[in-house]
């Protein structure tokens, strides 16, 4: 099976087993190939190939006998980003033919020769879940502060991120966004979005925001070395703009360091949730290509808190909560908005997006 062949396949997040290993890859294939990173999918393609063979080493013996479940746990991801940090690092020089976009006749045969020279190195990237922290995302959360506060909730919002992995979303006070001609944030940022627009723009509205902390079960931190090059590992090397976009964030990172707790995001929903909302205030619970990787129950818990917190909210102390995830039926990536009081038991879509910031469609409501 080639690239072009490769097909997405209806599988249970959490399901385990040899089966659901080889699915999560070929869904990576076509993820990747259908989202511009031929590089990616090309990558992603040999892993899957190696599954069938008895080369690859220790490392592909570990993706063969996963345990836990490969569509959640981002399996794929974990190992692609590791070989991408090979490649980063200098050395495997041999990958440089497939990151530098090349034929590369031989990649799987690559590939298996790199994962068996550097054992090692690759098997820590096997040990944590993928950092796709992307500054891109920020333009769908602006864009649905502006619809909320054409909803007529309070303008001044204080954002709580869970899943914030380095923080790059809670720093988009800093930034300036041109949404389809809608331009907001800060004029003489270095970060500067201006993603495709699709469709009407969104709400031209005065907003404010007057603070943005979040968590995460592992964050990193932007202005260490290591973690940063970590973060650029996970970058699909097609996409040289958002390499560009991480050193603008890592400079304002050193400005303004993002506040991040070491948490679960149910703990820290309920947390924040718990604390006495301030009046003329909306509080903003927000996530961006994280939900699927938090487990069910604790999924339950978090939309448990907030539709608790957000029946007990008023005009002046109102709740949203904005979601850009991955419809696992679609395929694609949906900007979804839930606030009180007056919110719906289903939440009102506002777009479709590239997962990486590179266009929204916008369809309102």
């Amino acid at each position: 099976m080639g690239i072009k062949n490769a097909r997405y396949r209806a599988i249970d997040p959490q399901a385990t087993g040899a089966e659901a290993i080889a699915d999560a890859f070929e869904n990576q294939v076509a993820y990747c190939r259908d989202n511009g990173a031929p590089i990616t999918a090309s990558v992603c393609q040999a892993l899957l190939e190696l599954i069938a063979s008895e080369r690859g080493g220790v490392v592909m013996e570990r993706v063969r006998r996963w345990k836990g479940a490969p569509l959640a746990d981002a399996l794929p991801l974990r190992i692609a980003g590791g070989l991408h940090g090979l490649h980063i690092s200098g050395d495997a020089p041999e990958l440089a033919e497939i990151y530098d976009g090349q034929s590369a006749i031989a990649r799987t045969a690559l590939i298996a020769d790199a994962l068996e020279r550097h054992e090692a190195m690759l098997l820590g990237w096997l040990e944590s879940p993928p950092q796709t922290n992307e500054a891109g995302r920020s333009s769908n959360f602006a864009a649905g502060l502006l619809w909320l506060a054409e909803q007529g909730l309070p303008p001044r919002f204080a954002l709580n991120e869970f899943g914030s992995s380095a923080g790059i979303n809670l720093l988009m006070a800093h930034y300036f966004y041109d949404l389809g001609g809608v331009c907001l944030g800060a004029e003489r940022a270095d970060m500067r979005l201006k993603p495709e627009w699709r469709g009407n723009p969104p709400p031209a509205q005065s907003i404010e925001i007057i603070s943005a902390r979040g968590c995460d079960v592992a964050p990193l931190d932007l202005t260490d070395p290591r973690e940063a090059n970590r973060l650029r590992a996970y970058i699909w090397p097609e996409f040289t703009e958002r390499f560009e976009r991480l050193e603008a964030a890592i400079e304002v990172a050193k400005a303004h360091p993002p506040e991040i707790a070491r948490e679960s995001a149910e703990k820290f929903v309920e947390r924040v949730l718990g604390e006495a909302p301030v009046s003329g205030t909306t509080r903003i619970i927000m996530n961006s290509v994280v939900w699927q990787y938090v487990p069910a129950d604790q999924r339950a818990r978090i939309t448990c808190a907030i539709e608790t917190a957000g029946a007990q909210a008023s005009r002046q102390t109102s709740l949203a909560w904005i979601s850009l995830e991955a419809n696992r039926d679609t395929h694609r990536h949906e900007l979804t908005v839930r606030h009180w009081p007056g919110g719906r038991k289903q939440a009102v879509q506002l777009a479709v997006a590239h997962p990486h910031g590179a266009w929204i469609e916008w369809r309102g409501a």
